[in-house]
């Protein structure tokens, strides 16, 4: 069986937005979602494909959070077969060999053609680097994503589209949870 994967935005940092993982794959169950399964407490969940497209699948783990836990919390879908094209799509391979400085920073759509990182001047944010794929950006920050002004900037804040990261580590781990 096919597999979608759900990446919740902003949710268990810093204290706030706190969702408890047991009680996030019960709430899922609960509301018709099959195999959800999740992994760290960053709200990443991989479960049976539902059969609709990402993007609404994303408004059904919304509405859930939002029922079961009185959070507006956006979240970002894909397919298992999406974040294998994200894997196998890497234009910076040097990112990956150091995976916890590697993000895949995921966009709720394509990014529109006046977003701040298609004009940027990529070498104002050396040794950082970054490359635009499809609906996901690929950033690379050596030094470590705590001190990264890149990292900062793809935080979402900037963007017209709703955006979540996660290390490449992560990446990795879903897509060997989608495929098990």
């Amino acid at each position: 069986m096919s597999k979608q994967i759900a990446l919740l935005r902003g949710i268990n940092v810093g204290g706030r937005n706190k969702v408890p993982m047991a009680g996030l794959r019960k709430a899922l169950t609960d509301h018709g979602f099959g195999g959800v399964a999740t992994y760290v407490a960053s709200g990443n969940v991989v479960f049976d494909d539902p059969g609709t497209p990402p993007e609404q699948t994303a408004a059904a783990v919304e509405a859930v959070v939002e029922r079961e836990f009185g959070l507006r919390i956006a979240v970002v879908a894909r397919t298992r077969d999406e974040i294998a094209a994200v894997v196998a799509g890497n234009p910076l391979p040097e990112g990956a060999a150091e995976p916890a400085r590697f993000l895949a920073v995921f966009l709720s759509g394509p990014a529109p053609a006046d977003a701040w990182f298609r004009t940027a001047d990529p070498a104002s944010y050396a040794p950082d680097r970054f490359a635009i794929g499809d609906r996901v950006v690929y950033v690379w920050c050596p030094g470590g994503i705590g001190r990264s002004k890149l990292a900062a900037d793809f935080s979402g804040r900037r963007l017209a589209v709703t955006a979540t990261a996660r290390n490449w580590n992560t990446v990795l781990k879903l897509l060997e949870m989608a495929d098990g």
